[in-house]
């Protein structure tokens, strides 16, 4: 995906998406299930938001709305640096700020250093750090893995949030 001019188009997810977004999360998160803070959840049955390219898929973002906080739960690009993780997030904001919500947050692991840049330039701030709080998680996921991206231990969840 080299052309840079290719127009990304945002639209909800539906009931079509769910085999791409089954494959997507079992290849880029190792199965269905998600964790954060201790609580489990189902991307596929979530809210979520799909990039596409001339017609095809090219990022998900999967969301929950709690009163007036909206969690991103997953978000992946198949292609970097052509702005689809940056059109998903923009359209995440939208909805959030539809809903009422002061701002969105989201929880990453300690390894995870390419999304915290990401997340940084898109305006978020680190908030926490839940130290070891990856061993509760592998518990409700035991596929997570001990050694992350970078040769990086995974140990704890970092937590960010981007005011709206």
């Amino acid at each position: 995906m080299s052309d840079k001019s290719s127009t990304i188009i945002v639209r909800e997810t539906g009931e079509q998406d769910r085999e791409f977004i089954e494959k997507l999360l079992r290849d880029r998160w190792g199965s269905e299930t998600i964790v954060t803070r201790g609580r489990v959840h189902l991307p596929v049955q979530l809210p979520g938001l799909i990039a596409e390219m001339a017609g095809e898929p090219v990022g998900l973002i999967t969301y929950n709305i709690y009163g007036r906080e909206c969690e991103l739960i997953t978000m992946d690009a198949l292609h970097e640096g052509v702005g689809i993780g940056s059109a998903l997030l923009s359209k995440l904001a939208e909805v959030a700020r539809g809903n009422d919500c002061r701002g969105i947050w989201l929880i990453t692991t300690n390894d995870n250093l390419d999304a915290m840049r990401f997340y940084q330039k898109k305006g978020f701030f680190f908030v926490a750090v839940h130290r070891d709080a990856i061993k509760f998680s592998r518990k409700l996921k035991p596929e997570i893995p001990e050694i992350g991206e970078f040769g990086i231990p995974i140990r704890d969840e970092i937590e960010l949030v981007m005011p709206l």
